[in-house]
């Protein structure tokens, strides 16, 4: 197969951080960006997003912040709707 100039992933940024946190929970904003690839403003907003839509949930420990993921929620995209991010989630489980 050619290599090709374009780069693409199969996966969101907002996928990724969904992962990451589903990783570590505790993570901070710092470390989710890095993870990711991408600025800390950026992992910011994208968290803002799942927060939003009910993905995430941010619960004050102390002074740092931990992510409540709920995997029942379903994958936004019409062709996956009736997939929860539980299933998404559990590729990328390390634990095996």
């Amino acid at each position: 197969m050619p290599e090709t100039d374009r780069s693409w992933t199969f996966l969101s940024n907002h996928g990724h951080v969904l992962v990451a946190l589903s990783r570590d929970s505790s993570a901070r904003l710092r470390d989710l960006a890095e993870s990711v690839g991408i600025t800390e403003r950026a992992a910011q907003a994208i968290v803002s997003d799942l927060e939003d839509a009910g993905y995430v949930t941010k619960v004050k420990v102390g002074r740092r912040n931990e992510y409540r993921l709920h995997p029942a929620r379903r994958l936004r995209h019409p062709a996956e709707s009736d997939t929860p991010i539980r299933a998404l989630l559990e590729i990328f489980d390390r634990d095996d």
